[in-house]
């Protein structure tokens, strides 16, 4: 930079001062400005500034930065004849010394903020936990006639915040979390994550007939209106639901959890089995891990949360066998499945599923089937507890997604062994 200076310097004292001036003029004449009130030409008025030096210094910074040759020969010129000398130490530290500014210091990182909704308190607390943080401190209550208010209790502005909240039913589950997304966008969080264990409306995902809702693409569009930033969810009933988003979706399996536990249990001679088609891809995703054969049932299902088992597609015979699937709502999928499995020989009956709605008649149907063992995750809470529901806790995987995440580092990682 310096050997450019001197040479602007000789060419500056080498050239006459009215070939400098044409090109000066040439240079300013594209930006429209007018006569300075100083009194001096548009040319010059525009160099040094008139009135009004912050603007037209702007247009001369922004002319130089672009070729480090006219910086040397036309800046030096226009600082040492063309701008009052109460201008010149300002251009020349801002374009010819320019290497010597400090930076400016960068931005501290954006603070984790996790908080909680009231659809799974527990979860929420497990995950802050292995995070190694506590919740934020959050006030929800309701009005006389229903209403629900929500507040941060302390200032989010500026962190990166993560809202864990279930949306099983009911509804208020999923009013609470736009209202919590609404209230942090407008408190200036830095980037707002929907951390939802179990998404619910999961299986409308389609118009499988006639005049009814695509609930779940509903749901994408009420937490993009309200300003989230990312979502965080386990275990989608469709998967292609990932694409009724605007924003990321970082998709987590239960299979992470639920396959260390099975093979916790050391089990010979067993077969994982699809209590219906849709189930067969998870299924086989089970098997591959775990090295085991897989069956299919074929179901029919005459009318919501009501199925008939058809028959068996593969060898069950002699043979341990372990129910895969998703969700477990009323339990009669699973239920009617097993005891076709009973009768076509098989031995020891457990199921695993990643959601636990137990819904209605779940707990009695599950008790008094011949499933030994149902295993589920705590995505959602349990109403009561049973001697043959085990839970399996999330919270470490949705704790290391939630570092992944902050860290911008791959939340895939986290399923590759």
């Amino acid at each position: 930079m310096n050997h450019a200076m001197d040479f602007g310097l000789l060419m500056c004292r080498a050239r006459s001062t009215v070939s400098h001036v044409r090109v000066t003029q040439h240079v300013f004449k594209r930006s429209s400005i007018a006569r300075s009130s100083n009194g001096r030409t548009a040319a010059f008025g525009a160099v040094s500034g008139g009135s009004n030096p912050p603007r037209a210094t702007l247009l001369l910074l922004r002319f130089y930065s672009r070729h480090p040759v006219r910086q040397a020969v036309y800046g030096m010129f226009a600082c040492q004849v063309c701008c009052p000398q109460r201008w010149r130490s300002y251009i020349y530290s801002r374009v010819f010394m320019a290497d010597s500014i400090p930076m400016t210091t960068a931005p501290q990182e954006n603070p984790v903020a996790i908080y909680g909704g009231r659809s799974n308190p527990a979860l929420a607390r497990s995950i802050a936990e292995s995070y190694g943080t506590s919740l934020g401190e959050l006030t929800i209550q309701e009005f006389a006639d229903g209403e629900i208010y929500v507040r941060y209790e302390s200032s989010i502005r500026g962190a990166d915040l993560f809202i864990i909240q279930s949306t099983c039913p009911s509804a208020e589950n999923w009013i609470e979390l736009l209202m919590l997304i609404d209230a942090a966008q407008r408190a200036s969080a830095a980037r707002v994550t929907a951390v939802i264990p179990y998404f619910g409306y999961a299986r409308q995902d389609r118009k499988d007939q006639p005049r009814v809702s695509i609930a779940s693409k509903l749901m994408a569009n009420l937490l993009t209106t309200a300003g989230i930033d990312r979502i965080l969810t386990m275990e989608l009933h469709a998967p292609q639901i990932q694409g009724f988003f605007d924003v990321p979706v970082d998709h987590l399996y239960g299979s992470g959890v639920l396959i260390d536990y099975l093979e916790g249990l050391n089990m010979e001679n067993f077969v994982l089995v699809a209590p219906d088609v849709g189930a067969l891809k998870m299924v086989r995703a089970y098997a591959k891990k775990l090295g085991a054969s897989i069956a299919l049932i074929d179901k029919r299902r005459p009318r919501p949360n009501e199925a008939r088992v058809m028959n068996i597609i593969g060898d069950v015979e002699d043979k341990n066998v372990i129910l895969i699937d998703d969700i477990v709502d009323t339990a009669g999928t699973l239920t009617r499945a097993a005891e076709a499995l009973r009768e076509a020989g098989a031995l020891d009956i457990m199921a695993a599923c990643t959601h636990g709605l137990l819904s209605g008649p779940a707990y009695d149907r599950i008790e008094d089937s011949p499933i030994e063992r149902l295993i589920i995750t705590d995505t959602i809470p349990l109403e009561r507890s049973s001697d043959s529901v085990e839970v399996v806790s999330v919270a470490p995987l949705f704790a290391k997604a939630i570092r992944h995440i902050y860290t911008d580092r791959s939340v895939s990682t986290l399923f590759k062994s």
